[in-house]
């Protein structure tokens, strides 16, 4: 992974870190939401929701559009499947490791 990329993955899980803003995510991922919806939906202030949405824009996980007085949000599917692309590069990591460790011990079996 270049540089670049790693700035984004620590973005993406950052932003995914937090459990409002996964929620926000599965809503925004079933359909557009304005803001405003989003924070009655929280027992925060309407500040604080914003600044939850404006993580997860920066990390690339929404977008916001505006219409009239309202700005609207909505997930980006194809970043969602770049962080679990992310995990399953991870997971193949550790998969190698578990079986190289299941190498190691059936060898050491026969050596008995």
């Amino acid at each position: 992974m270049t540089e670049d990329d790693e700035d984004r993955a620590d973005a993406l899980f950052h932003a995914l870190a937090d459990r409002t803003r996964r929620d926000i995510m599965r809503r925004v991922l079933a359909g557009e939401h304005s803001v405003s919806v989003l924070a009655a939906k929280y027992d925060m202030s309407f500040a604080a929701v914003q600044k939850h949405v404006a993580v997860l824009e920066r990390a690339g996980l929404l977008a916001k559009r505006r219409v009239g007085r309202e700005q609207l949000a909505s997930g980006d599917v194809q970043a969602v499947r770049s962080v679990a692309s992310m995990l399953t590069e991870l997971e193949q990591v550790w998969r190698g490791r578990i079986a190289r460790i299941d190498e190691l011990i059936a060898s050491d079996h026969k050596e008995d």
